[in-house]
């Protein structure tokens, strides 16, 4: 049976997202913008307000798979003890439309938004990059730490988080792979090769001017127009990349807020294909808020290698 063929049964994964490791995810991620799909014409989020916080919907098609996730974002979660992003993913045979695969949705993410910062930091990152800078203590911090770790000989992390113990966890995590890792505050960005937000945070987290003109920086925590994890001084004096310009325009709050105007912003796409510019005399700058193509990537990836 071929994948995606229409017959075949229905296959339920949860969390289903172990199958794939974050190089696979980021490699299926890049096969997408290489075979030519353009991220400014993918379709866009619809966010439904709700009680309990709001609804997202996410539907892409590319290759011979098409899929929707439909995610929850649930900030009273954490303090029932549950988790803030919920959701599930519905993966389709691309030309019937029949499903062939259920997979954890908040699972999905929490392996897709490191493997696109992966792609990102590929080509942004100095290739002898050692020192992680991490904001948050929370599941993207870990797998941002795991992702990274693939793609640079990191040596050290500083965790920089809110809350004490969920920082020194994920330090002895870090020690357990063989860092030398270690919990401290924002001025660690000043000694750091690449830092990366992935917070809840709604104002910046750190003092831009101290980033090194060496340095990498993602900010993957928000999505919305009003809220933002880097000031702007950092996007004044960094060259800027996006998924896409038309969601970044949208949705960037770190760069909307910095009013960046009608500066240059490259997109994934042109990052991947070597069109980008990538400076080495100032930072370089990586804003990521999410998109239904990049799931639908890795879904895929997860049901390919899960047959």
């Amino acid at each position: 049976m071929q994948p995606g063929a229409a017959d075949e049964p229905l296959q339920y994964a949860v969390p289903g997202v172990g199958r794939v490791t974050p190089g696979q995810a980021a490699d299926a991620i890049e096969r997408v913008l290489l075979d030519g799909l353009d991220p400014e014409t993918a379709p866009a989020r619809s966010a439904v307000p709700v009680p309990a916080g709001e609804l997202l919907m996410m539907p892409a098609a590319a290759g011979p798979y098409a899929g929707v996730k439909i995610a929850g974002v649930a900030p009273a979660n954490p303090a029932r003890g549950l988790p803030r992003i919920t959701g599930s993913y519905l993966l389709l045979d691309g030309p019937t439309l029949q499903p062939v695969a259920l997979l954890d949705g908040a699972a999905l993410t929490a392996l897709r938004t490191p493997a696109v910062t992966a792609v990102a930091l590929r080509r942004l990152a100095v290739p002898d990059a050692a020192h992680l800078v991490v904001f948050g203590a929370g599941p993207q911090a870990y797998g941002h730490l795991d992702a990274l770790r693939a793609i640079r000989p990191l040596t050290r992390l500083t965790v920089v988080a809110r809350s004490a113990g969920p920082a020194a966890e994920l330090a002895a995590y870090a020690r357990g792979l063989g860092l030398k890792a270690s919990v401290g505050g924002p001025e660690a960005v000043a000694e750091a090769d690449v830092v990366v937000c992935c917070t809840t945070a709604r104002t910046p987290l750190f003092d831009g001017a101290l980033v090194p003109a060496h340095a990498a920086v993602a900010a993957v925590g928000s999505h919305e127009p009003d809220a933002r994890e880097v000031d702007e001084v950092l996007v004044g004096r960094a060259e800027l990349y996006v998924e896409a310009r038309a969601v970044a325009a949208r949705e960037a709050g770190d760069l909307i807020m910095a009013g960046v105007g009608g500066r240059q912003m490259w997109n994934l796409a042109e990052l991947v294909r070597g069109d980008a510019l990538v400076p080495r005399d100032r930072p370089r700058f990586f804003k990521s808020v999410g998109m239904a193509w990049e799931d639908l990537a890795v879904a895929a990836e997860v049901h390919r290698n899960g047959r």
